[in-house]
C-alpha cells in the first residue's frame, strides 16, 4: 500500500490542493498530514514523502509528474 506524508508547516507546500491530488493520483493511498522534519527544502520546493522516500520540485505541478513517475 501506498503511503504519502505531507507537511502542513511548509510554506511551500498546499496541503488542499496536495491531497486532492493524491487523492486522484492514488485513491487507495494513505495520507498522512503533519510535520516532515524536511524543512530547509520545503521552504523552497513542494515535496511529498512516498513511502518514506522524498520526492520535492520547484512547484506541485512539477512535484504530481514526479509522483506519477514514481508509482509506475
Amino acid at each position: 500500500m501506498t503511503e504519502f506524508h505531507i507537511c502542513d508547516k511548509c510554506l511551500t507546500t498546499n496541503v488542499k490542493s496536495l491531497t486532492s491530488k493524491l487523492k486522484k493520483l492514488a485513491p487507495n493511498a494513505e495520507i498522512k498530514i503533519g510535520c516532515q522534519s524536511y524543512c530547509g527544502p520545503g521552504r523552497h520546493k513542494a515535496f511529498v514523502f512516498i513511502n518514506n522516500r522524498p520526492i520535492s520540485a520547484t512547484n506541485e505541478d512539477e512535484l504530481m509528474i514526479k509522483i506519477a513517475q514514481n508509482l509506475k
